[in-house]
């Protein structure tokens, strides 16, 4: 045996003929297990071309979708005391906390920022789930507050995109507290006579949906999206009884009146100018960037003149 050309050789060989593949080119749904290239998937913004589920977008990426052009500016968030409780559990909560940052690569389970859709200046603000499940702590709370108070300084509407787990069990009963804090926020929209608009994302749960995530004036939900207080598991678990099919969905609760809308994300753009524009009783968007051609003399000059013969007619048969 030849050690040399048996094993050396096809060593050689295979580290020079290596390719480098990235292992993000490609995404498997989770709903048809079809795999989906990763640029296609992001210009359908992370919503399946085979089966059309809707996978998890961050709050920028869903920002740089809605704004016109990509473009907003971010609202600061006051910073609440760092681990009030000094709470532990396997990993120590400042430890949880800088790991979901480096994930993330973002400061908190909230982003809020102001710009325009279709022209229309708003405030928004959205929860990423892939931060702690979107967990609601005093930092949401407080971004809730900074948001509401944004849109009244400025006199916009503020549409809110939900997604979250409930409340944050390491801040204990202070996370509970930010559900009567952002009831306020909401309040204070209300008598400042400001639409509140609630996108409800998957999944949708716990104190959230018990507080400003049910709150608004418009409710629309992406498909089959989870909403709920408690989900179906603890409730079987409960009741000791099989729930409907698709119990807690989206369309389950715009047939029982829970929603106003079920709307696939590609589409969401446009049905929250529609209904944005509506609510402050401004006309429709104009499509385009230029506007509408007026008439011009000769032409009002012949509409003019047609006017006039017609009237002429009308007076004189004979003619």
């Amino acid at each position: 045996m030849n050690w040399i050309t048996n094993y050396v050789r096809p060593r050689i060989n295979s580290i020079f003929s290596r390719r480098e593949t990235p292992e993000n080119l490609w995404k498997k749904c989770e709903e048809c297990g079809t795999m989906l290239f990763h640029r296609e998937l992001s210009e359908n913004l992370n919503v399946c071309t085979s089966c059309g589920h809707h996978m998890h977008i961050t709050p920028r990426d869903r920002f740089t979708a809605l704004f016109d052009g990509g473009v907003f500016v971010e609202v600061g968030v006051p910073e609440p005391t760092a681990d009030p409780l000094h709470f532990r559990d396997q990993k120590k909560y400042p430890d949880r906390m800088k790991s979901a940052q480096r994930s993330t690569s973002e400061k908190e389970a909230m982003l809020v920022a102001t710009g325009e859709i279709g022209r229309t200046p708003i405030v928004a603000a959205a929860q990423d789930f892939s931060f702690m499940g979107g967990s609601m702590g005093m930092y949401v709370g407080n971004a809730i507050i900074a948001a509401a108070e944004e849109a009244v300084k400025l006199k916009r509407p503020l549409i809110l995109f939900s997604a979250a787990g409930g409340a944050r069990m390491q801040e204990g009963i202070l996370s509970l507290m930010q559900m009567p804090r952002t009831t306020v926020a909401v309040q204070m929209l209300k008598e400042a006579r400001l639409p509140y608009i609630v996108v409800l994302t998957h999944p949708t749960t716990g104190g959230v949906t018990a507080s400003y995530a049910m709150l608004g004036d418009v409710h629309i939900s992406e498909p089959n999206a989870l909403i709920c207080f408690a989900g179906p598991r603890v409730i079987e678990q409960t009741i000791r009884e099989k729930l409907p099919e698709g119990f807690q969905r989206a369309e389950y609760l715009l047939d029982h009146g829970m929603l106003d809308r079920v709307t696939a994300r590609p589409q969401m753009r446009d049905e929250l100018i529609s209904i944005t524009r509506l609510l402050l009783g401004l006309p429709p968007e104009v499509k385009g960037e230029l506007p509408a051609p007026e008439a011009s003399g000769d032409a009002a000059a012949s509409t003019g003149s047609k006017i006039a013969g017609d009237a002429g007619k009308k007076d004189n048969p004979k003619k």
